[in-house]
């Protein structure tokens, strides 16, 4: 049973304030959830008999854990969804950098500081504000650093509808936005719904560059350029690599496409703006980098986790993609003396294409 404590609260007094202090700590929306994710379970259990998660074993590790929000936190009644807009401020269109290929493309979300960190200390400052209010309770918060389903989550919040590229989508804020919950033991009214608004559009799916969304609703992790630079440790499958460009870091063609983000805000929060000019820099600058300063540079950032050797295959394969120069040949030729197996083989990979280029053009 939840604890005996919420029959003194006056819930919607409490709710409205949950909602003040989420404004104030800067989450754009919150809304609540109940427990009850059957529908997302098997959903989930579907998407990964198929293998559509690859190499991401964590998605099933967790057994049930995911969709049974008791089972990861005993006494969990309801979920405080959040989500918060992260899309920064500048200078040239997103769309621009990739139509110059010799630039490097890095997903919005990526640019700035790690999302992770700053959320989860506001959220747990709302849990605080919560304790204050009504006493001590049991609760845990999450930043997609858990098994919890935050899509299906904020959803059942309120926060959107599902869009057919899979990401959750909101009438007023586009897609552009973090999520992040917290689990309590307090059985709090839930928020409604929204319908969904995609209608007949298809644009998402035609656009992906890899054919990942391979049907409205499904994606299949294995063909998705984000799945390809970010969760992939070894070698990017050659059917991939062209397709991918000069997108070094996560894609967001899916995101720029959708007509719904023409509503989309950019973020007022400091962190989540560009860092080391990394939306507008040279992919050669960025392969001239050695492993202290890509250490360097990109502490407290997201990328970060990657590693260098698949920050160093992802740009070679961009670079095999660019136009062809005396520049970019010299640069993948000088970095086989040091590069390790894995980003060797994408750097031969790379300058075969600008062989072919170069013959194809006499």
């Amino acid at each position: 049973m939840p604890r005996e404590t919420i029959s003194n609260i006056d819930t919607p007094k409490l709710i409205s304030k949950i909602h003040n202090w989420g404004k104030e700590l800067g989450f754009q929306q919150l809304g609540f959830s109940g427990i009850d994710l059957s529908d997302a379970e098997r959903n989930l259990h579907n998407w990964l008999a198929k293998g559509f998660h690859g190499d991401m074993e964590w998605m099933a590790s967790h057994g049930t854990k995911r969709s049974r929000p008791k089972e990861l936190i005993p006494d969990t009644y309801s979920i405080i969804s959040v989500r918060m807009e992260y899309l920064p401020n500048e200078e040239f269109d997103p769309t621009l950098i990739l139509n110059h290929p010799e630039m490097a493309y890095i997903s919005r979300y990526a640019l700035g500081r790690d999302y992770h960190k700053m959320m989860r200390n506001k959220l747990q400052k709302l849990a605080k504000h919560i304790t204050q209010h009504i006493g001590d309770f049991g609760y845990r918060v999450f930043v997609d650093s858990a098994p919890v389903l935050e899509k299906p989550i904020a959803v059942k919040a309120g926060l959107g509808w599902v869009g057919k590229h899979t990401n959750i989508l909101n009438r007023e804020a586009g897609s552009w936005f973090f999520l992040g919950e917290i689990y309590l033991d307090l059985e709090l009214p839930t928020s409604e719904p929204v319908e969904e608004h995609c209608g007949d559009c298809t644009a998402c799916i035609d656009v992906c560059p890899t054919a990942a969304i391979i049907a409205p609703y499904k994606l299949d992790a294995r063909r998705c350029i984000s799945y390809l630079t970010i969760e992939h440790k070894g070698s990017i499958p050659k059917e991939f690599r062209t397709a991918i460009g000069n997108r070094i870091y996560g894609c967001d063609d899916c995101q720029l496409i959708c007509p719904w983000n023409r509503f989309a805000k950019t973020t007022t929060e400091q962190d989540f703006q560009a860092r080391h000019q990394l939306d507008q820099t040279h992919l050669l600058t960025l392969f001239a980098w050695n492993e202290e300063t890509f250490l360097k540079n990109m502490e407290g950032s997201a990328i970060r986790r990657i590693g260098f050797e698949r920050w160093q295959r992802n740009l070679a394969i961009a670079l095999g993609n660019a136009p062809t120069s005396e520049a970019i040949f010299q640069a993948l030729t000088d970095k086989l003396n040091s590069a390790s197996e894995l980003v060797t083989e994408h750097i031969h990979w790379s300058l075969l294409q600008h062989q072919k280029k170069s013959t194809t053009e006499k």
